[in-house]
């Protein structure tokens, strides 16, 4: 499978598209999918995809997943059981402004983290792109009008919100940390029965709370939609992505989030795209174009 689609950047651009198409699909089916039990259905679709492929690795991988329990245990706390989680129940109660704001400083969560964490330092032109592209993102948000900014204001949702970017940078960087001798899939597998454990007694919560599934055709194919592509796929590239180019450039690809947004809109909701929306565009290609493939250039050797 992945053979096909090799190069990481590639990746991490249809990763964002799947993930930016989740929000579309989530903001969608909210009133028909309580947010729990899109979250749990959507990862247990997802876990019955990869199940298949990972069970051929289990016997003779075992150990090394048993010596790694710690940081299995721990990604499939933040990865699967919490980002997407503590997303849609923002999703609730802010607007879908803050939110896609909020989470555009997973990048710069990411980087702070690595840096603290992992030493790792960035060229003064990787922070230049990662500005570049941060402006990038707040033009469309604010429509193009920095004033806008000063309207928004932190509510319950924002702070959920704050807690799945914070969720979301660690268990990037905790990639660095799994398990050696372990394949992606098993890896997968192991990190979906993690987070499937976790949010049972939350969606068996959420039930008991008398919130339950409208089941129709628009609800049905967004839960599919959301395990099989955002859920499943979304988390086999983007794995193997930060494995090839690492936690800080990995996350800059998050920028592009608003941009599919833009363009998933005009494409399902027929919004017409306004002149700020291409400004920021520009910007964020930009940001990614200084992070990812200007600065190798930089630092080849000159000829003498």
């Amino acid at each position: 499978m992945l053979e096909r689609f090799a190069h990481p950047y590639l990746l991490l651009v249809l990763t964002t598209l799947f993930w930016s198409g989740n929000m579309v699909v989530g903001r969608a089916i909210r009133d028909d999918v309580p947010p729990l039990s899109l979250a749990f259905w959507r990862w247990t679709i997802a876990f019955l995809l990869t199940l298949p492929l990972a069970l051929p690795y289990l016997k003779t991988q075992w150990p090394a997943l048993r010596r790694g329990w710690r940081s299995v245990l721990a990604l499939g706390l933040l990865g699967v059981g919490g980002y997407n989680t503590l997303a849609y129940i923002a999703l609730q109660y802010t607007a879908a402004t803050n939110a896609v704001l909020l989470n555009s400083f997973i990048p710069i969560a990411t980087i702070a983290l690595s840096w603290i964490f992992l030493g790792k330092r960035l060229h003064r032109i990787e922070w230049l792109g990662v500005l570049l592209s941060f402006v990038g993102v707040t033009t469309i948000v604010c429509h193009g009008d920095p004033a806008t900014l000063a309207t928004l204001s932190l509510n319950i949702g924002d702070l959920w919100m704050l807690v799945a970017v914070l969720t979301w940078a660690l268990y990037t960087i905790g990639l660095q940390w799994r398990p050696t001798g372990v394949h992606p899939m098993l890896m997968l597998a192991a990190m979906t029965a993690v987070g499937l454990l976790a949010l049972a007694p939350a969606y068996a919560w959420e039930v008991a709370q008398g919130r339950h599934i409208h089941l129709n055709a628009a609800a049905f194919a967004g839960i599919a939609y959301t395990g099989l592509l955002p859920g499943f796929l979304g988390y086999v590239f983007y794995n193997r992505a930060v494995a090839d180019v690492g936690a800080s450039k990995a996350s800059l690809f998050i920028h592009l989030m608003p941009v599919f947004g833009t363009l998933l809109s005009a494409v399902f909701l027929g919004e017409i795209p306004q002149h700020y929306h291409y400004v920021g565009i520009v910007l964020i290609f930009g940001g990614i174009y200084l992070t990812t493939a200007a600065l190798p250039s930089l630092k080849k050797p000159r000829a003498p």
